[in-house]
């Protein structure tokens, strides 16, 4: 059984609204969330220039952007494992690492993906 709340339009309202709550909050308080915004737009800008076709004009736009959400749950982990405390622990610390080792895969996916279609 599903928890109660709003439902229909109501719960798409909610939900944009807590989305937007999340942007505000990871904007302000994440720098890498604005370093990997900025590179969003940036190459987003420049994909359509760059691109030769519609599928390259995809991998272009769309890697970048996911990286950035990739971002944006790491730094939802690291909020999460900051609430409980400053001591270390070995599993908040392995989950950190975890997070931050996700947004590395992706900074080097988005990078080989304009490297392999700016060299082909």
């Amino acid at each position: 059984m599903g928890k109660p709340g709003a439902t229909g339009l109501t719960r798409i309202i909610h939900a944009a609204r807590y989305s937007m709550q999340g942007f505000k909050a990871g904007y302000k308080h994440e720098a890498a969330i604005r370093q990997e915004l900025l590179l969003g737009i940036v190459l987003t800008i420049l994909a359509f220039p760059v691109s030769d076709s519609v599928v390259e004009l995809i991998l272009l736009i769309v890697m970048p952007w996911l990286t950035f959400t990739v971002e944006i749950l790491n730094s939802a982990i690291e909020a999460v494992v900051d609430r409980f405390g400053d001591e270390y622990h070995e599993l908040s610390g392995r989950a950190k690492d975890l997070g931050s080792a996700a947004v590395f895969v992706m900074l080097c996916l988005t990078g080989f993906t304009w490297f392999a279609i700016l060299v082909a």
